[in-house]
């Protein structure tokens, strides 16, 4: 079963979705002219991979297994 979040900033409840940070095509011309900072930079975009909520896009998310995120959850569903 998926981990439930609530997003603190819109109130969107349910699965977080994963973003990578960086771009593609920095990381495909990084490979191919320098190889070592290529290496690096795609070291970073795969261990930078935050979740965010799928309806705004932010960083805002919060397991709805913990006390605020159960408070949020109500707050938000009983609007």
């Amino acid at each position: 079963m998926a981990k439930e979040f609530v997003c603190t900033e819109c109130g969107y409840v349910g699965k977080a979705k994963k973003t990578m940070k960086g771009s593609f095509w920095i990381e495909i011309i990084l490979w191919l002219t320098f190889i070592i900072p290529g290496v690096i930079y795609s070291i970073w975009r795969l261990t930078n991979t935050p979740l965010v909520c799928p309806k705004c896009g932010k960083e805002s998310l919060i397991p709805t297994d913990t006390p605020k995120g159960l408070e949020l959850k109500n707050n938000f569903t009983s609007k």
